[in-house]
């Protein structure tokens, strides 16, 4: 494999005549030298690319805090197998991304970390270590695919500064874990697939199949699926699966089966059988059959979408693809082509459409794009590409505009640190611009990065920490704590965010303003949380009961899921 990598690396350089070898040349000589220099450097770039703000980013309401309060609820009633929001069964995922958050914030705790179980960043760190993974897994899978380290590198580096993955790094969600199951599957389906005479050690059987098996505990069906249409594309396409016993089929299906049973038929038993009807039957076929929670949008949507979740190479995939096309009887490229074309089209085809869904076919994307890259097919001469790369400088740019008429618009100023940041971001995509018409496409691939990661840090950062319009339920949480009662009681009528019980705790009351009035009428220190399309109801009510509770301070903000203004008052009243 190191044989046939410098090999390929060598022929890539006499053959490159975009003179990006000359402009990135040097660092790529130092990187593609040892193995363990290439991961490293990933694994510095995907630092600087997820750490920026991964504390100070508020619980990102809805899904988020939904996953972060079932798991918090686990540690409180030390149930392990269902999954709950509040009285609420919550039978969507299996229990894998939960396990996980749980035993991070449990060792956070044995570990004297204070107030563990609110800090949403404790949480995200499965996410951030599954994006990490994926980086460095692209590494390797594109190795297996035959790329060479250079190349390969340069995969890995795509994945750590596209948009995407910068921000399921920073959600307490599972996509990110599951990204990093998927291509770890991927790659030793690779391995298999083009090096069928090699089989399996036992380890690498076990490998393979135990990350299947987390995947299945993770999200279920996503990664087998991917997985199983990739196969059967391939068998069709080799009129033989005698491949696949390279990877030990009989033990793989034990050990599955082994590892993931327990928990569903624990869940199977606590349930009675609804997790499975509400999983597939609500969850899973719902969203097959129709756009569910206004996520729905039309055949496209995941190709307009990848220009920007796949910034910054997207646009150089896109001029890639002539070059895929000539490439597309090369066994390597007939893997990646099965990776990602029945998926994505499945995705394309359900109604159900968020952009994150089609993030674990972003690897074989980045392999096919820097091999091409380095094949000298991406390049000024292709029709369009200096107009089309302009998209490499308008990211950063539309960004900046974009969260600085925001915080202009919604909190009255403009997000003044972050300003430099963006400045230097859009000035260095200007440059990898500039290094693409002058051919020198690698230089600009690598500058590119560069500027990635500065948009990274301006907009994570720096400007979302001073954005407190978005921050309504880390607010209200905090205007809570100042009432000064040791445990008050807390209602809330208008404002029904995840993030708020959370925040606030799992006995959080939700009703309506004559609910939260009644809310007030018991003993006891008591808080209401009133949203202004409450205010009427609550001020009657509390007229009627004779009440007068003390108006604490108003939370204005802007809530981004209803993408509208808002305001929250906090009342609070104490009866012995």
């Amino acid at each position: 494999m190191a044989a046939l990598n410098d090999t390929n690396s060598k022929a890539l350089e006499e053959r490159a005549v975009v003179g990006g070898a000359l402009a990135g040349g040097r660092f790529l000589g130092v990187v593609e030298s040892r193995h363990w220099i290439a991961v490293t450097v990933l694994l510095l770039i995907a630092l600087a690319a997820f750490l920026p703000g991964f504390a100070s980013l508020h619980p990102m309401d809805r899904d988020e805090p939904r996953f972060a309060q079932a798991t918090k609820q686990m540690l409180e009633s030390g149930d392990f197998v269902d999954i709950r929001f509040q009285d609420e069964a919550r039978h969507k995922k299996p229990v894998g991304i939960y396990w996980l958050q749980g035993a991070v914030v449990a060792s956070a705790e044995a570990l004297g970390v204070p107030q563990a179980r609110t800090t949403i960043a404790l949480y995200r760190i499965p996410s951030l270590v599954g994006a990490i993974a994926t980086v460095v897994l692209t590494y390797w899978a594109s190795l297996m695919l035959g790329l060479a380290r250079r190349e390969a590198f340069l995969a890995g580096a795509f994945m750590a500064c596209s948009i995407l993955l910068g921000v399921e790094a920073r959600f307490a969600k599972t996509d990110a874990v599951l990204t990093a199951c998927s291509v770890a599957v991927m790659g030793g389906l690779a391995m298999a697939f083009l090096r069928p005479q090699q089989r399996f050690s036992l380890l690498g059987a076990v490998a393979f199949w135990g990350t299947v098996a987390l995947a299945i505990l993770v999200k279920g069906p996503i990664t087998p699926m991917i997985a199983g249409l990739a196969t059967v594309i391939l068998c069709v396409h080799q009129r033989s699966g005698r491949w696949l016993m390279a990877l030990r089929p009989g033990l793989g299906v034990l050990l599955v089966a082994l590892v993931v049973a327990p928990w569903f038929i624990a869940i199977w038993v606590k349930s009675g059988g609804t997790f499975f009807s509400e999983a597939i039957g609500n969850d899973m076929l719902g969203k097959v059959a129709s756009g569910q929670e206004k996520h729905g949008a039309p055949p496209g949507f995941y190709l307009l979408a990848f220009f920007g979740t796949f910034w910054p190479a997207a646009v150089l995939t896109a001029i890639a693809v002539p070059f895929v096309w000539r490439s597309r009887r090369e066994p390597w490229v007939v893997f990646c082509l099965a990776w990602i074309l029945p998926s994505w089209l499945v995705f394309e085809a359900v109604p159900t459409k968020l952009p994150h869904y089609v993030l674990p076919l972003y690897a074989a994307i980045a392999a096919l794009t820097a091999r091409a890259i380095f094949a000298g097919a991406v390049g000024p001469h292709r029709p369009l590409a200096k107009s089309a790369t302009l998209l490499i400088p308008l990211i950063p740019l539309g960004l900046g505009l974009g969260l600085s008429y925001f915080g202009l618009t919604y909190d009255g100023v403009l997000p003044y640190a972050a300003i430099p940041g963006f400045v230097l971001s859009v000035a260095i995509a200007v440059v990898s611009w500039l290094l693409f018409l002058r051919g020198k496409v690698i230089g600009s691939a690598l500058v590119s990065l560069v500027a990635a990661l500065a948009l990274s840090v301006s907009v994570f950062g720096l400007a979302q920490p001073l954005l407190r319009a978005l921050k309504v339920s880390p607010r209200l949480a905090e205007a809570v704590a100042a009432v000064g009662c040791e445990k008050p009681a807390v209602a809330t009528a208008g404002y029904r965010e995840p993030s708020l019980v959370f925040l606030v705790g799992t006995d959080l009351v939700m009703t309506d303003g004559v609910g939260a009035a009644h809310f007030m009428t018991a003993p006891g220190c008591r808080v209401a949380l009133i949203e202004a399309r409450e205010r009427d109801a609550f001020a009657q009510a509390s007229a009627a009961l004779g009440l007068s509770p003390m108006l604490v301070t108003s939370v204005p903000g802007f809530n981004i899921n209803g993408g509208r203004r808002l305001a929250v008052d906090v009342y609070a009243v104490r009866r012995d």
